[in-house]
């Protein structure tokens, strides 16, 4: 059965982007309005224009420069410095020495702080450290000596750069521990869908020719130990692969109810689950179900029939070939429940804990984890000398079997299997 994975490939850097690139033309416009507002006092006005006419060129026509890190080269980010900076010294042959000992801007004013944070976002901490040194040194020149404001405003450039800069790492380095964790949760999910694959289907095989060889005997008892050995070495490498996935559960004396967040895959419409549950009445197999359709998505409907499937295995396997099942289908508003009874033994205590620890997952994934997998849950209830009852629940609205991606996945590209 194909199913489709996604991940929608999440950057916390992006929106620092935009902000960056509204904060550039905003803070162009309040440096060109400053100017004109004290146009007269200036000693060379026409060195102000100059400037401001590059400027405006400069940020307008490189804003996708700033719209993302790959676009933001260390190019791109060498020359914003150096006009920024090229603005800060050409003050004072634009400005009088007076405004300038009084406090007022410099020609780019807090454009400058932008070239700072480009640096930052783009390159971490240290990239920020690198430019925010020289724009205090310009700072320190243009001004003639230290002052209170100016040595205020260049530890502010400085700190907050620094600030977003180391961010932007932390930040970074979330996301790649979150890609490592989808792409751990993905390959989780496909060994259980192949040991449930397997424990379906192999291993059966395996185990139903080592019994009948053991009863034959001679050279057919050979292949039956050969096939068993065969078998514990699969069980072994299944079980030993398996990395317990992220879930919620709530774990009795002898069973779980386990629940996966899924993402719905399109499908064709409704089957009914009926259908697909009717090949398994038999002479020691009674089907009791609803008289209208118990209509479920088809993926849905095929992973709870082969749970029920696993659940008859079961009981065909550890409750002997007379043991007798029944299956009881209740259609409710909001799910189905499906319910497997036997009148076999039982199970004793410790026995499922003990045999997923073999590596036998014939409960564990065909059908707690066949259930987990459409967002439905199964409870196993089973006392000694009692039988044993397997109650699977699916919502209505469960469409199937979904995970997350691995390595592909975090590259935001969608696959089928």
């Amino acid at each position: 059965m194909a199913k489709r994975e996604r991940v929608v490939r999440m950057s916390v850097e992006q929106p620092l982007w935009r902000a960056l690139t509204a904060y550039r033309v905003l803070t162009m416009l309040y440096a060109i309005g400053f100017f004109a507002t004290a146009y007269d006092t200036f000693a060379r006005p026409w060195v102000a224009i100059s400037y401001y006419v590059v400027l405006c060129v400069w940020t307008l026509g490189t804003l996708p420069r700033v719209a993302s890190a790959a676009n933001c080269t260390k190019w791109f980010l060498a020359v914003d410095l150096t006009i920024a900076l090229t603005g800060i010294l050409l003050t004072p042959l634009a400005d009088t020495h007076e405004r300038i000992l009084s406090g007022g801007p410099t020609l780019p004013s807090i454009w400058t702080a932008g070239a700072v944070l480009a640096y930052a976002i783009k390159g971490g901490w240290r990239w920020a450290v690198f430019a925010s040194t020289p724009v205090a040194v310009a700072n320190l020149i243009e001004r003639g000596a230290p002052a209170r404001d100016t040595v205020h405003n260049v530890v502010l450039v400085w700190l907050a750069s620094i600030a977003i800069g180391y961010v932007v790492e932390v930040a970074r380095a979330s996301e790649r521990t979150l890609a490592r964790a989808l792409e751990i949760e993905a390959a989780t999910r496909e060994r259980e869908r192949l040991a449930r694959d397997i424990h379906d289907s192999v291993l059966q095989v395996l185990a139903m020719v080592q019994r009948r060889g053991s009863a034959l005997g001679g050279e057919a008892a050979e292949l039956g130990r050969l096939a068993g050995e065969q078998e514990v070495a699969l069980r072994t490498l299944v079980s030993g692969g398996l990395v317990p996935p992220s879930r919620v559960s709530e774990d009795a004396a002898l069973g779980a109810v386990v629940r996966a967040v899924e993402e719905p895959e399109a499908e064709e419409g409704p089957v009914d689950l009926r259908s697909l549950l009717a090949p398994y009445a038999g002479a020691r197999v009674t089907l009791s179900e609803p008289g209208s359709p118990v209509p479920l998505a088809p993926a849905a409907a095929r992973e709870l029939a082969a749970a029920v499937g696993a659940a008859l295995d079961n009981v065909r396997r550890h409750a002997g070939e007379e043991a007798r099942a029944w299956i009881l289908v209740e259609d409710e508003p909001d799910e189905v429940v499906v319910t497997v009874r036997d009148d076999g033994p039982g199970i004793p205590e410790g026995r499922l804990a003990q045999a997923e620890g073999e590596g036998r997952l014939g409960v564990a994934q065909s059908i707690r984890g066949r259930l987990r997998d459409i967002g439905g849950t199964a409870e196993l209830i089973s006392v000694p000398g009692q039988g044993t009852e397997v109650e699977l629940k699916v919502p209505k609205d469960a469409t199937g079997p979904k995970g997350v991606k691995g390595a592909k996945a975090s590259r935001g590209k969608a696959e089928k299997r």
